[in-house]
């Protein structure tokens, strides 16, 4: 194996049907790591000499799938070929088995109306205890055991990244924009918020062609008495929540500021909501959406009137 493609951690992930190994998966390739799912145990060598992806310069952690659906499953032999990886210094190696108890996952199966994989013609109980002794090796093997029993999905993920989470590359990603409500509140915004309380430049004719990335516009929307109060107040709890978003396992946060057209008050608020962010050690995107538009009826603040192209923003 190439030392250049060898990922540095390597985690098999398996476990009992129904104790969550997609949700770990899943979780896992949320917080950085490769992932593959289901692949034979003996084509492993073979994939981790695969060229990297286009852009890809180091490798990332990497996890498979495994369980008894796999082809070639074979306990004995994934022990022993564990055993020579980690002789032969190939990262660190570890395992992963995902329990549950048999009533709790009969009650799952029962409630989502699946067939156990290994009985898909008997009781789920059947297809639980045979599995269950398939894997007996494995369970008595790994490195890590989650018992999912009495687990969340949202508890399960938490665990994971407590326990799998890099130190580098998986902090929340972060972006921030401007928008106006004249044409619609942005899709994928996770936190929204209105700052048409502050005064308008689009009544003065001089500021109205200007933007909010000019200095004469934010020099004007800053002199409003709400503002100061305001903007620390907003910005102190997008710095209080950020964190918690990332314990909760949110991979992405949109953070919006709308105004009534999207040009001057809610362009310079989200600048500053950048810049505060850089500041304190965030990387974020910036975009604004429709600091483009001409001025339109809808600026002023009357009832926009919507078109097609409004709907597909």
């Amino acid at each position: 194996m190439s030392a250049e493609l060898r990922p540095r951690r390597i985690l098999l992930v398996t476990g009992l049907s129904g104790a969550g190994k997609s949700t770990a998966l899943k979780t896992l390739e949320d917080i950085g790591w490769e992932v593959v799912d289901n692949l034979p145990f003996s084509l492993l060598d073979r994939l981790l000499d695969t060229s990297l992806a286009a852009g890809v310069s180091t490798p990332r952690p990497f996890a498979l799938g495994i369980d008894t659906r796999t082809r070639g499953f074979d306990a004995e032999a994934i022990i022993e070929r564990i055993g020579q990886m980690r002789d032969a210094g190939e990262g660190q190696v570890a395992t992963l088995f995902l329990d549950c108890s048999g009533a709790e996952l009969e009650r799952r199966y029962s409630e989502t109306r699946r067939r156990h994989p290994l009985a898909p013609d008997r009781p789920a109980s059947d297809g639980i205890a045979r599995e269950r002794e398939l894997l007996s090796l494995l369970r008595s093997g790994a490195d890590h055991v989650i018992d999912t029993t009495s687990s969340s999905t949202n508890e399960l993920k938490l665990e994971l990244r407590n326990r799998f989470a890099e130190t580098e590359g998986v902090e929340t990603v972060l972006s921030v924009m401007s928008f106006g409500f004249a044409r619609g509140i942005p899709r994928n915004a996770d936190l929204v918020f209105d700052v048409r309380f502050l005064r308008n430049p689009h009544w003065d004719l001089d500021f109205r062609p200007l933007t909010g990335l000019d200095g004469v516009i934010g020099a004007y929307i800053s002199a409003d008495p709400a503002y100061a109060e305001a903007m620390q107040r907003i910005e102190e709890l997008i710095l209080m929540l950020i964190p918690r978003y990332h314990v909760e396992g949110k991979a992405y946060l949109t953070i919006a500021f709308g105004c009534t057209g999207g040009r001057h008050r809610s362009v310079h608020v989200a600048e500053r909501m950048a810049g505060k962010l850089r500041e304190s050690g965030y990387s974020p995107t910036l975009a604004h959406r429709d600091i483009g538009e001409a001025g339109t009826q809808a600026d002023s603040g009357e009832e926009p009137v919507r078109t097609d192209k409004t709907e597909l923003q």
